[in-house]
């Protein structure tokens, strides 16, 4: 993957990705945090790929400015835990810690934002692992493990040998969001499809699934906009 670089303020960097299955040029902003990237066809030609990025910029431009901007997190800021607005408060201990809708992180330490990541995803292993056994028993199926990662186009996925994986910026979204994410994973150790029976099982474990669904559709890039980088 190579990388082109048109001159700011400010400057915006193309990723490009060149595919045999690609039949154009085609450029695509992130609607999560702007990033831009471009499919090629093997056969162009380098130059020909420059000129066109250079074509696009002033598409490029008006599609990046309405990305909604990113949020740094850090002491003094806000971000939502399980869908509550929390404050981030300075500690006086080397612990964080919760206390209604205040989190306290340890400001002497090195990279407090990182502290209040590790923190989540802790929040989020524990609350999805506790869920997914609880589903899974209702099933009388097993999983082999379960994994968190910072996944850009799915929050969840269950694969063939039967591995759950979860987005862990899931913790910043209401409960109820958390738990139906983990019922439809779980619901695919019975249904490797997103059939009819597949959406029975999922109402089966965790009821009318359709007002958690949509939130995620409607809210759930807001999740993508919180960057945890000092």
């Amino acid at each position: 993957m190579t990388t082109i670089f048109i001159p700011g303020p400010p400057q915006i960097a193309v990723s490009v990705k060149k595919s045999a299955r690609a039949k154009r040029l085609s450029l695509r902003v992130s609607s999560l945090d702007g990033r831009v990237t471009l499919s090629a066809p093997n056969r162009v030609s380098p130059r020909k790929i420059e000129a066109f990025v250079f074509e696009k910029e002033a598409w490029l431009r008006q599609n990046i400015i309405r990305v909604p901007a990113p949020i740094k997190v850090q002491i003094g800021s806000e971000i939502p835990v399980f869908g509550r607005r929390v404050f981030l408060a300075k500690s006086s201990t080397s612990r964080i810690w919760h206390q209604e809708d205040q989190l306290f992180v340890p400001e002497n330490r090195s990279n407090p934002a990182a502290r209040v990541l590790g923190y989540l995803k802790t929040l989020a292993r524990d609350h999805l692992t506790q869920k997914s056994d609880f589903y899974a028993g209702q099933l009388g199926q097993d999983y082999c493990r379960l994994s968190l990662r910072d996944t850009r186009s799915r929050w969840g996925s269950c694969s063939q040998d039967r591995a759950l994986m979860f987005s862990w910026r899931l913790v910043m979204a209401p409960q109820d969001v958390l738990d139906y994410v983990a019922a439809h994973e779980v619901a695919h150790l019975e249904q490797m499809n997103h059939s009819k029976q597949f959406w029975a099982v999922v109402e089966r474990l965790y009821g009318d699934y359709r007002p958690a669904r949509a939130w995620l559709r409607d809210k759930g890039a807001e999740l993508h906009r919180y960057r945890f980088v000092d």
